[in-house]
């Protein structure tokens, strides 16, 4: 079994939102990928960017610089 490692989710008010997230990290080189939100969570769209906890700030700030709508940031183990 897989064991979990501490990850930061963010969630997107759309799945344009969502997409455009990819977009930037892939042109980036930014860690993550998308993924169906978990239960434990709701969210707008039902996708979120996961990442590793470590790179939170970092993928703040480029969402933020590019004027990217996130709805909420959460740090879940999965």
């Amino acid at each position: 079994m897989r064991q979990k490692e501490l990850k930061v989710l963010f969630t997107f008010p759309t799945t344009t939102a969502a997409m455009a997230m990819e977009d930037l990290c892939r042109r980036e080189g930014l860690p993550g990928r998308l993924i169906p939100v978990p239960r434990s969570i709701t969210a707008d769209c039902g996708m979120a960017w996961s990442a590793p906890a470590a790179e939170r700030r970092r993928l703040e700030q480029a969402a933020a610089e590019r004027g990217l709508t996130l709805s909420a940031v959460y740090e879940l183990l999965l």
